[in-house]
């Protein structure tokens, strides 16, 4: 039960930190309409990394697989976003593109990075160390 509430809680807590930086990206921009896409990934990434951090809860050793399910989160994040501006630079590589365009990846990027990392730093914090009998804890006088 304790690993459900956790990803529930990061869900709502990286969730809620995405959408803060996707909120303050439109604003800042001056987005208007099609700003909803960024809006609308940011949901998907966050639910996408809450199952695999959920998953990683159940391994074996759960603070090594919450490590690596950041690095490796971040890394097919990073990788599917330049993919993206590769796209986006090979299609028309304008600066009237760049400039309408740029907004939009960046809330593409920003709030993804955010999520991954808040999702990341929560879960961890949460699974913790598993504590031996060694040492002054374990240690009964």
């Amino acid at each position: 039960m304790r690993k459900f509430f956790t990803s529930l809680f990061a869900f709502v807590l990286s969730g809620f930190a995405g959408g803060l930086v996707a909120q303050e990206l439109a604003v800042a921009t001056g987005a208007e309409e099609e700003y909803i896409v960024v809006f609308m990934v940011s949901v998907l990434v966050t639910a996408v990394v809450t199952v695999v951090f959920f998953m990683a809860q159940f391994m074996v050793d759960p603070v090594m697989a919450v490590a690596k399910a950041g690095k490796w989160s971040l890394i097919v994040f990073a990788v599917l976003l330049i993919l993206l501006v590769g796209m986006v630079l090979h299609t028309d590589a304008s600066k009237d593109v760049m400039k309408r365009d740029g907004p939009m990846v960046a809330g593409l990027i920003l709030p993804g990075i955010v999520t991954i990392i808040v999702q990341w730093l929560f879960v961890r914090w949460r699974v913790g160390h598993v504590r031996t009998g060694f040492g002054r804890r374990g240690a009964k006088a």
